[in-house]
């Protein structure tokens, strides 16, 4: 799933929540992951499971670290809460696509990291790749709530 990408045009970003400026740090995108989410438990009566939202916030750790450390910094961040899952999604100023990093060399060492793109696709069940007109890419990742 995660070998192979798609990738398709976006054509603009989409509106982050509330109009707030985009977070820039890991820490910043799970406060915003938790505050959807939470205000969807709440408007729907519905109590959050909170194993599904530990997987939503490691996905979105992933996909903002990644952006930094491979990507040249994260230009926008959006999540949205509909339906079973919560759509996460990462703009990055680097047209390369994910990889998945053999865990060792080819003298055998191991490397260290490589760990990330392996997680959020283990736990997302949806994700995309799009290029953005401007240059860079857009990760969208649907991780289930239940």
């Amino acid at each position: 799933m995660c070998q192979e990408h798609t990738t398709e045009p976006l054509e603009a970003p989409g509106v982050r929540r509330s109009g707030s400026p985009c977070p820039r740090r890991p820490a910043e995108i799970r406060e915003a992951v938790t505050r959807a989410v939470s205000e969807r438990c709440r408007a729907t009566r519905t109590p959050c499971d909170t194993e599904a939202l530990a997987d939503a916030l490691l996905v979105a750790s992933e996909l903002t670290t990644n952006a930094m450390l491979h990507g040249g910094g994260i230009t926008d961040f959006q999540v949205d809460v509909s339906g079973p899952g919560v759509r996460l999604s990462v703009s990055d100023r680097s047209d390369e696509l994910p990889v998945v990093v053999e865990p060792t060399d080819r003298q055998g060492r191991r490397r260290p990291g490589g760990h990330g793109w392996p997680i959020v696709c283990r736990l997302s069940h949806d994700i995309r790749v799009s290029d953005l007109p401007a240059g860079g890419k857009c990760i969208t990742a649907v991780v289930p709530l239940s």
